[in-house]
């Protein structure tokens, strides 16, 4: 009885295969390395609820002697903190979801905020870029109730920054849009060539075969 010698190179390429594996799974639970970063921003989230309380009791000091653009001015304040607020729940729970792990606690509540899981990398730039361009319309509306307490080089660069803020945001949809049409397209060609397969194996025809077709089918 002959015994096959063994192929040394079989080894040595097994040796390769495990240190692959073990670095794709060391690389893969490296995700958890975020977890600390979104953390951090939901304790963030105590600093702005401290600053609302601080800004709401402001405003109800000065109720009675406020004036209606001092009441507005307060009001717009507010909003800022929890336009901010609901900025950072959105970057927290999506770009967790994306990047780290599924929230599976809140997968069968009630309470599930109706876009969580459907906000992907694009989407949350886009959301992220709404929520600047908001921010930053309050505070050109703060500015323009109080023109006085700015000089115009200050609210001539608020301006620009906001309208920054805007073309950045319509160049993100534009490009989000070209990609997705991008991806569209090449899921249909991969769909056309899978049922040219299927019709030539249905034929019995060779591999390819409709593809060196002329256009008059000869």
């Amino acid at each position: 009885m002959s015994v096959q010698p063994q192929r040394p190179s079989r080894g040595l390429i097994g040796r390769f295969k495990s240190f692959e594996h073990g670095v794709e799974i060391l690389l893969f639970n490296g995700r958890w390395l975020l977890m600390p970063f979104y953390v951090g921003l939901l304790l963030g989230l105590v600093v702005l609820v401290v600053k609302f309380v601080q800004e709401f009791w402001h405003l109800l000091t000065i109720t009675s002697s406020a004036t209606l653009k001092d009441t507005t001015i307060s009001l717009l304040e507010l909003l800022d903190i929890v336009l901010l607020a609901n900025l950072i729940i959105i970057v927290i729970f999506s770009g967790y979801e994306n990047f780290v792990s599924k929230i599976s606690v809140a997968k069968d509540t009630e309470d599930r905020p109706s876009w969580m899981g459907k906000v992907d990398f694009s989407g949350l730039k886009i959301k992220l870029i709404g929520s600047l361009v908001a921010i930053s319309v309050i505070q050109l509306l703060a500015v323009f109730l109080e023109p006085d307490s700015i000089d115009s080089d200050q609210l001539f660069w608020m301006i620009m920054i906001h309208l920054t803020f805007v073309v950045s945001g319509v160049l993100f949809a534009v490009m989000d849009y070209i990609a997705d049409k991008r991806a569209t397209i090449d899921v249909q060609a991969e769909r056309a060539a899978l049922e040219l397969r299927i019709l030539e194996q249905e034929h019995g025809f060779g591999p390819g075969y409709a593809e060196h077709l002329n256009p008059q089918g000869e």
